[in-house]
């Protein structure tokens, strides 16, 4: 059975020889799942705010946060109700409401005018919650710069230069998504879950220490339970990563799903990690092999991203259930 590993990105950066290749060859092996755990140096005090604040925000009444919705921002900033976001598997959309922020970029910068859905201007809820914007950003960069000194070791593995990916993500769409889920006592109808089976569309996703378990991943056709160990989060990757290296690192499938006797509620942030859209996702070299030829077309992160923004209900003028 494949197995999710735990490496230190730490050795990575400050070791070398073996040391160094052992946490690449570490990463290589669990990715084979489309998930790895890692140590990290985030602050714990600076999550404990953040779920503090986001907790606040999410208690507040429903008419307020609505206020916080940003129409056509194709949940790329802002607020986002229950019921809305659907996995691409399903039909029933998720039980779960989100926050969603990125760092703002200038507003005469060429990505900005060009993929505007992608750079929506940022609205945070500081008028609800008084000094919630330079927690959130803080929290934005500090995971933003952890997985972009993790893709450097999934660079080395694919067998490019470990700086392959700093200038593909650099003033990319990074999107964190603070999500709470609630009860499961309260969702109306039958068949909804948290979040249902899906792979996420960007490169790779960070997600650290939630407040409860649920999460689960799909290892061998099991559905396991993944829950980082202390003081690590959870690395997965997305459809853009598969198809950057040939499906040699697969996809990260995964869902949120509340135990059968759990009755609280559930508190996650995490951060989808996208390259630029003008990106063109095509795959490297050293993964297409005669034994492994090419599988996947060109294709760029704007039209890749596009595609699941509506397969998954985020398109306001264009839901799909």
């Amino acid at each position: 059975m494949s197995e999710i590993l735990e490496v230190d990105l730490l050795a990575f950066e400050n070791r070398s020889g073996p040391a160094r290749r052992a946490v690449v060859d570490g990463v290589a092996r669990s990715l084979a799942t489309g998930f790895v755990y890692t140590c990290h140096d985030l602050s714990e005090d600076l999550l404990d705010t953040a779920y503090g604040m986001l907790a606040e925000f999410f208690h507040l009444d429903p008419d307020v946060k609505q206020g916080f919705n940003v129409p056509g921002a194709h949940g790329q900033t802002g607020y986002t109700g229950l019921l809305v976001e659907t996995a691409a598997s399903s039909d029933l959309p998720d039980w779960k409401e989100m926050l969603n922020w990125a760092s703002p970029i200038a507003a005469g910068h060429p990505l900005k005018r060009k993929f505007a859905t992608a750079y929506p201007d940022q609205v945070v809820p500081e008028a609800a919650v008084p000094g919630i914007t330079e927690v959130l950003y803080r929290f934005h960069d500090a995971v933003a710069d952890l997985q972009r000194r993790f893709l450097r070791v999934i660079a080395e593995g694919i067998g490019c230069h470990e700086s392959f990916f700093d200038d593909m993500v650099k003033d990319g769409p990074t999107l964190t998504r603070a999500i709470r889920y609630p009860p499961m006592t309260g969702v109306p109808g039958a068949g909804h879950v948290w979040a249902g089976a899906h792979g996420d569309i960007n490169l790779i996703t960070a997600l650290p220490r939630a407040t409860a378990p649920g999460l689960q991943v799909l290892v061998d056709d099991e559905w396991v339970d993944a829950v980082a160990p202390d003081d690590q989060v959870i690395i997965n990757t997305g459809i853009m990563l598969e198809r950057l290296t040939n499906g040699v690192i697969p996809i990260g499938w995964h869902r949120v799903v509340a135990a059968p006797d759990y009755e609280g509620e559930r508190y996650s942030v995490v951060q989808f990690c996208h390259p630029r859209p003008w990106t063109v996702l095509s795959p490297v070299p050293t993964c297409c092999t005669p034994e492994h030829p090419q599988r996947f077309s060109a294709m760029t992160a704007a039209d890749a991203l596009d595609e699941v923004l509506y397969e998954i209900n985020l398109v306001e003028e264009a839901r799909r259930v």
